[in-house]
């Protein structure tokens, strides 16, 4: 990562809501995720908070780098329905070698929805790629065993 990524760093970013980024879209198998309002989910609010860190990172990135969520702190305050625009600021609040601290906050144009801290860590996606190849070879090994075990 660059060392041009300083604290203050801001963005902001609006997104419309569709009906798929509601809560019944969220697990489509879970039924009792079938009998809930038709509003903004939690999960998809923090994706929007999470893209809304990438566009900060991203001109600080060094080719073949990118970034992972690593942690979420957040509260969903208030529903927004399908056809709102959901605006949401982020901003750098802390810098510590690869790992990178976000303030984040979402307003659908009548209330605060969502706010709280989202921490990502700057990664090499090749490093990274490997790692989940070696992962998946010992997952595929792990249940050959289970089942002849």
């Amino acid at each position: 990562m660059k060392a041009t990524l300083q604290p203050g760093a801001t963005a902001d970013h609006a997104f419309r809501i569709p009906a798929e980024k509601t809560v019944p879209y969220l697990y489509p198998e879970a039924h009792e995720f079938q009998l809930m309002p038709t509003v903004f989910a939690t999960g998809f609010m923090v994706g929007l908070m999470e893209w809304t860190c990438l566009h900060i990172l991203a001109p600080h990135l060094e080719e073949g780098e990118g970034s992972l969520g690593i942690h979420i702190n957040v509260s969903h305050m208030a529903a927004t329905v399908p056809g709102q625009t959901v605006t949401v600021t982020a901003e750098c609040i802390k810098v510590e070698g690869r790992r990178i601290t976000f303030h984040v906050r979402a307003h659908d144009g009548i209330d605060v929805i969502g706010e709280g801290e989202h921490v990502r860590m700057v990664v090499n996606w090749e490093k990274f790629e490997q790692r989940v190849n070696d992962k998946a070879k010992a997952a595929r090994v792990a249940g050959v065993t289970r089942k002849a075990g």
